[in-house]
């Protein structure tokens, strides 16, 4: 599957890597993911300071969850045109907000 998508740049915030090794309860698996996959062939976007000041100062000032925040700076720093999510609320930062499905949709359809 991921063959399909070598010609994408593909990127994950560090944040992330946490998240999917706490969720996924097969550590051995998670870990061989991320050493064969991630750090081979994806960029890991990191937040820095500047960012998450920033996305502090969104969230206080409007309410907004800080987590959103993070990711959409994040991706906007990175140039990203998409970003994945389940969330369906997700804050709207200017980047094309989808689902997994709904990306690998658009895909196949190109």
């Amino acid at each position: 599957m991921f063959a399909k998508f070598d010609n994408y740049d593909i990127f994950i915030s560090e944040d992330m890597l946490t998240t999917i090794f706490y969720i996924d309860k097969n550590n051995q698996k998670v870990l061989s993911f991320f050493k064969n996959i991630v750090i081979k062939k994806w960029h890991i976007a990191t937040f820095g300071e500047k960012t998450i000041k920033k996305a502090i100062d969104l969230s206080f000032n409007k309410k907004l969850d800080l987590e959103d925040t993070l990711q959409c700076f994040c991706a906007k720093e990175n140039n990203c045109e998409f970003l994945i999510t389940n969330d369906n609320q997700f804050y709207d930062c200017g980047i094309n907000v989808c689902t997994a499905n709904d990306f690998l949709k658009k895909q196949t359809k190109k």
